[in-house]
C-alpha cells in the first residue's frame, strides 16, 4: 500500500478521520504516554477545573491528525516533517472529532506538501488548528 506521489495531489485536496473519544481511549493514552494529569484522568480533580469535568489530552487530539496524514493523504509511506498545533477548545469525553488535512502548498523540487490541520467537535467547534509540513512517497 502507498500514498500519494507530490504528482498526484493539488492544493485544495483534502480527507478526514472522524472518531468519537471514549473514556478508554483516554485511559489508554495516558498509559501509553505516562501523562497522567489528573484533568484527564480524575474526575473530581476536573470538577474544580476552568473544563468541570475530565478532558481528553490534547496530543490525543493531534493523533487524529497523524491518522488522515498517515494513512488518508497523503497516506502510507509520507514522513511527517513539521507539525504545528494550536489548541483552541477542550475536547471531552464523548466528543466525535473530525480531523481535516488540507492541501495549502506543494514544492514540486522538494517533494514537500504543505497542508492546513484541524480538528472540529460535534458542533462544528474548531478544537485544533494547525500546520503540516510532509514528504509524500516517491512515484
Amino acid at each position: 500500500m502507498k500514498g500519494l506521489t507530490i504528482q498526484q495531489m493539488a492544493i485544495g485536496d483534502s480527507a478526514t478521520f472522524t472518531k468519537t473519544v471514549s473514556e478508554s481511549d483516554v485511559y489508554q493514552f495516558a498509559g501509553i504516554t505516562g501523562d497522567f494529569n489528573p484533568a484527564h484522568i480524575n474526575e473530581e480533580y476536573a470538577k474544580d477545573t476552568v473544563f468541570k469535568t475530565r478532558i481528553a489530552h490534547g496530543m490525543l487530539s493531534a493523533g487524529f491528525i497523524s491518522t488522515v496524514l498517515g494513512t488518508r493523504l497523503p497516506g502510507p509511506g509520507t514522513i511527517y516533517l513539521r507539525q504545528e498545533l494550536k489548541f483552541l477548545a477542550p475536547v471531552r469525553i464523548g466528543d466525535t472529532i473530525t480531523a481535516k488535512a488540507e492541501i495549502t502548498g506543494l514544492v514540486l523540487e522538494k517533494n514537500r506538501v504543505t497542508l492546513r490541520t484541524t480538528c472540529t467537535n460535534q458542533e462544528g467547534v474548531l478544537v485544533v488548528d494547525g500546520e503540516a509540513l510532509m514528504s509524500p512517497p516517491k512515484a
